[in-house]
């Protein structure tokens, strides 16, 4: 398909996804919730992605949801159908990032404020520039954090950080952020995407696809577990699945020979199942 609001290209196998809309500063609309799910949707069945990052065309990365329809902006009752509350277009992005196969990496080059960061939050890593500003606004405009960022802020900074942040609404510096624990490093704007980029290739160049993506897997899912059991049995079976592999041999092999790894696993060809509890509410 055609995107709208977003553009997606794949180098090196890095895809760059940017979001594209600079003269409204890249604002979130349902349009570019759609592109973003069906980007990830793509990434996800093309083995040749390895890693993601996610960046803002122009001066922002994105700002916040397009507040084009005025004081109306979040009165969903239009979308509402048989008395059931309409579902939140950023906390679908969100969800869909969550359940990613291939690592995603935010450079976010501007303002990322309301939408704008909270869709960042099931990114793997953020990276910012010194001059991008962040704001989990929302009580400032009269509504309330979405994209499941309930869950996924305090689980990232810690519940005491992420109230200062919500509870006052205000716009932070990228170096606030960093020593909050919401990007793991600031760069010169210039030198933002090649930051990104070396991370992102970091991963390419040395990682097994399939390990990245049941490692993935197994660290966010892990964050909602009870006891360190559960952990304890989904690692035990990832590693009897994977022990087996031919990544595993060659792993190992490569190192030995003191060369590099040509891992040959693809995750289109689907990620063993290590949660065979999934069909219990508590991970749907």
């Amino acid at each position: 398909m055609a995107f709208q609001d977003i553009r997606y290209e794949v180098a090196d196998s890095i895809l760059t996804i940017t979001l594209d809309r600079p003269d409204r500063l890249n604002a979130f609309t349902p349009t570019m919730g759609r592109e973003l799910i069906e980007a990830f949707d793509r990434a996800d069945a093309d083995d040749d992605v390895r890693a993601v990052i996610v960046t803002g065309e122009g001066r922002g990365f994105c700002a916040g949801a397009d507040l084009g329809a005025g004081g109306d902006t979040f009165d969903w009752r239009e979308r509402q159908a048989d008395g059931d509350i309409p579902r939140d277009g950023g906390g679908q992005v969100a969800l869909r990032i969550y359940d990613s196969t291939k690592p995603v990496i935010a450079a976010l080059n501007g303002p990322a404020v309301g939408v704008g960061i909270t869709m960042t939050l099931p990114m793997d890593i953020r990276l910012a520039a010194e001059e991008a500003r962040m704001g989990f606004v929302f009580a400032r405009r009269g509504i309330v954090p979405e994209a499941c960022s309930s869950w996924f802020l305090p689980r990232i900074v810690g519940i005491s950080q992420a109230m200062e942040w919500v509870a006052t609404g205000r716009v932070f510096s990228a170096h606030e952020a960093l020593a909050g624990g919401l990007v793991r490093s600031v760069h010169p704007g210039g030198e933002l995407m090649d930051a990104a980029r070396a991370l992102a290739a970091e991963i390419v160049e040395h990682a097994a696809p399939v390990s990245v993506a049941l490692a993935r897997r197994l660290l966010w899912t892990m964050l909602g577990a009870e006891h360190p059991m559960a952990a304890h049995r989904a690692d035990s079976r990832a590693m009897f699945s994977r022990g087996q592999s031919d990544d595993a041999r060659e792993g190992v092999t490569s190192f030995l020979e003191k060369r590099p790894a040509n891992f040959t696993d693809r995750v289109s060809d689907g990620l063993p199942e290590v949660f065979p509890d999934r069909e219990d509410p508590a991970y749907r």
